[in-house]
């Protein structure tokens, strides 16, 4: 049969490891244009403000009726155990260390990270990035290194603000609607939030995430066909495979985390 043909399962490998090796090339690339790029940190400052206005709304939204939601259905899982003052407490380990980083970063892929590559996809397809490299310009240093690096730090920046309106969020649910006591709310989360194991778990977590779907976005509008249609698959894989990357990534670091 002619799909059992050796040969073209040859080249479908071949091809897939060449890739594979494009994109290992292309991350150490840009992880060497550190130095470069905080030199010139208007470029990243200018990416971070981007990213970062593309997401904040979005973020900032999602995180509140997530910490409604929250609110809500901890208080009457709490309440059959009689440990409905700790509300505050599930609330706060729900949100730093999970859900934070997650929904953020999967809510970054979905807006920030299209707009990534729909970007440097359009760029390509205009043959801005071949007129750059004609003109002794690299269009690695000069367009996705500071792209890459303000992704990387807007993520954490992103999940605080998701975390902290969650908190809020529930707050609001447990405390002014349903009643609990709000000193017991915040005491509880005081006492029970250990900055270091926690709080740093989701900021670590948060900045893998940057690392990898602002990668992805690049990537994929680096590598899109040069017409429209290719632009568009380009960015419908972002979502896909930043989506997929994130849930794999936060199971592998969360059972890295217990076990330490």
């Amino acid at each position: 049969m002619s799909w059992l043909n050796p040969s073209d399962l040859g080249f479908a490998v071949r091809s897939k490891l060449a890739n594979m090796g494009f994109a290992a090339r292309l991350f150490w690339q840009l992880l060497k244009l550190i130095v470069p790029c905080f030199k010139r940190f208007g470029l990243v400052r200018d990416q971070i403000h981007f990213l970062g206005n593309y997401s904040l709304s979005i973020i900032t939204v999602s995180g509140l009726f997530v910490g409604f939601v929250l609110g809500l259905q901890g208080y009457y899982t709490l309440q059959r155990f009689g440990a409905s003052e700790s509300l505050g407490l599930l609330v706060a380990l729900s949100l730093v260390r999970e859900l934070g980083p997650v929904v953020t970063a999967l809510l970054f892929a979905g807006r920030a990270g299209t707009a990534l590559t729909a970007e440097v996809g359009i760029m390509k397809r205009d043959e801005v990035l071949a007129y750059m490299e004609m003109s002794a310009i690299d269009p690695i240093r000069r367009i996705l290194a500071p792209r890459f690096w303000g992704g990387v730090i807007a993520m954490p920046v992103l999940a605080a603000v998701f975390s902290a309106v969650g908190i809020m969020g529930g707050y609001v649910v447990g405390v002014m609607m349903i009643g609990i006591d709000g000193g017991a709310f915040w005491s509880q989360m005081q006492g029970g939030v250990d900055v270091w194991r926690d709080v740093g778990n989701g900021i670590v977590k948060s900045i893998v995430f940057g690392f990898a779907v602002t990668f992805i976005a690049l990537l994929q509008g680096f590598e899109a066909q040069p017409t429209p249609e290719g632009v568009s698959r380009a960015t419908t894989r972002t979502v896909v495979m930043g989506s997929l990357t994130v849930l794999g990534l936060d199971f592998i670091l969360t059972a890295m985390m217990f076990s330490i």
